[in-house]
């Protein structure tokens, strides 16, 4: 990013920090509510939805516009039949994946409105129709990141959070899993049923969800009166039903840790997800092999609740901060395994996640908050994930645990419910902190990189000293941090040292009585870099 790299510090990070990515905001309307009812069926792949959509005017407007996939060449995608405003049909124009629809009149400024969206087809995406893996068939929606308008007409961006309601009508053998609450299941002629699902509580598209298959059901527990379930395929359940208990240990930790579960329910479902976790709000998806009797996806588990707090309720109000979401959850796994197990296990995970950025970088050197990235599929990488989750335990240790924790829970309690940038957190924690910490985002988000060091050592046994020389190698700007390190004695004790990195040639000078048996760097596992380390 050249202009990023030639701009001046402090407006380049202002510029990062609130550019915008490529999406097309709508800021003339504000959605409230989406209310979908959707027919399935067992004949084919199909679906057909009346979507009710209640919207507020912010500015007066002729045209709204939407996202919902149009019909391609495939023959798949949404075709709307019929648009329509208090019973008064609408004009509406259907192109590539956006519905334009003319109103009779200018809306004025906090007008109300409620579309009626009538339309059917063939999901691209968004909604996945296919068989599990004993061969079932099921319906499972996998929205993000922004494939929720391939079935669900909508604004599909972060930006816009709504209420959601499923209507769901489907063959009566299976069961339908939503957002929210579970209000009427009924049966129906000709052998079908509706399932109606409602959550009140603001989401973003990309976590709105529905699952419909054969499942096996059970209540693991009540925390605080959130109602934790576990929702497996019938074959795996009393292996699905030992391995999503864990959510309880999880839920409590992030509870007691960072503030209220922003839900009245908690349902972990075995599912067709692309992914080895979606966060979807209260729903969360897990691949369907994740369920094996053993216990083993732990540490997945965590990251998909944490991102509960993270992502669905604290919400990145654009694509380019999605780390506040996905290096959130990573980090906030490690504490819970931290609380759960121990340091040591806390250590190993921290280290992994070094060793996968510094590999990663091997190949591709961005910043976390990369503002050149279009497609927001392209947002995920170590960098939004471990190298993101590496920036808030550097961030733990600048500020000490007392502190980091306080700024947490602030900046959750402000931006619950809400959408946020990395600013608005930067702000919390210097609130919090009463620290200027615009040199520690700026380097650690807002710079591509990180410190690679070349570190030579030698004792002078005449001065009794021992001599360091620190060089910064990466070919990007250089890094301002602390560096501890440890020297070890004959008598096997060791010595703890903190020198401050801020030009790319640094030298340090010690006494000391004797050679150091050995010297380690980052023995306390602080500090996200890579050094070789020699004696001369």
């Amino acid at each position: 990013m050249k202009s990023f790299l030639i701009c001046l510090l402090s407006l380049c990070t202002a510029t990062s920090a609130y550019a915008r990515d490529f999406y097309v905001r709508n800021f003339a309307i504000d959605i409230e509510r989406y209310r979908y009812f959707i027919e399935l069926n067992d004949q084919n792949s199909q679906i057909k939805v009346k979507a009710l959509v209640k919207l507020r005017s912010v500015q007066s407007v002729n045209v709204i516009e939407l996202d919902l996939g149009g019909v391609d060449q495939s023959g798949k995608g949404m075709l709307v039949s019929a648009v329509s405003l208090l019973d008064q049909k609408l004009s509406h124009q259907q192109t590539g994946d956006k519905l334009k629809i003319q109103l009779p009149s200018a809306s004025t400024v906090n007008d109300a409105l409620e579309l009626a969206i009538e339309y059917e087809g063939e999901p691209r995406s968004g909604l996945h129709i296919s068989k599990n893996k004993f061969g079932e068939r099921v319906f499972f929606a996998d929205n993000w990141p922004d494939q929720g308008r391939q079935w669900l007409v909508s604004v599909d961006h972060p930006s816009d959070k709504a209420a959601v309601e499923f209507i769901i009508t489907a063959p009566e053998h299976y069961a339908v899993v939503a957002n929210g609450l579970k209000i009427e299941e009924s049966s129906l002629a000709g052998g079908r049923k509706l399932t109606h699902w409602r959550e009140d509580v603001a989401l973003p598209v990309k976590v709105m969800v529905i699952g419909v298959a054969r499942f096996a059901v059970q209540e693991s527990a009540k925390l605080n009166d959130v109602s934790i379930t576990s929702w497996v395929f019938p074959q795996n359940r009393s292996e699905g039903f030992h391995d999503y208990r864990v959510a309880i240990k999880a839920l409590d930790f992030f509870q007691k840790n960072i503030g209220p579960y922003p839900y009245k329910k908690l349902a972990n479902v075995q599912s067709k997800t692309r992914f080895g976790g979606l966060e979807n709000a209260n729903t969360i998806f897990y691949f369907e092999n994740s369920v094996t009797g053993k216990g083993e996806q732990e540490a997945l588990i965590a990251h998909e609740i944490a991102h509960q707090w993270f992502g669905n309720s604290a919400t990145e109000n654009d694509w380019h901060h999605v780390w506040l979401s996905e290096g959130f959850a990573t980090y906030f796994t490690n504490l819970y395994l931290e609380h759960t197990y121990g340091r040591e296990r806390f250590v190993k995970h921290q280290l992994a996640n070094r060793d996968k950025v510094i590999r990663y970088h091997q190949k591709v050197v961005r910043p976390i908050v990369d503002v050149t990235i279009e497609d927001p599929k392209n947002v995920l990488s170590p960098n939004t994930y471990e190298q993101a989750g590496w920036v808030l335990h550097m961030l733990r240790q600048e500020l000490g645990d007392e502190i980091f924790w306080q700024g947490i829970r602030h900046y959750y309690a402000k931006f619950a419910g809400k959408n946020a940038m990395s600013a608005d957190f930067q702000a919390s924690m210097e609130q919090v902190s009463g620290k200027d910490l615009s040199k520690f985002f700026q380097q650690w988000l807002y710079q591509a990189g990180y410190p690679k060091l070349g570190v030579e050592w030698r004792f002078d046994s005449v001065k009794k000293e021992l001599h360091l020389k620190i060089e910064q190698l990466q070919s990007q700007a250089q890094f301002d941090f602390p560096l501890e390190f440890a020297t070890q004695s004959d008598d096997a004790q060791f010595q703890l040292h903190t020198v401050r990195i801020q030009n790319k040639l640094s030298e340090f000078k010690f006494p000391m009585q004797s050679l150091p048996k050995s010297i380690s760097l980052d023995p306390m596992v602080k500090l996200l870099f890579e050094a070789k380390i020699e004696r001369k």
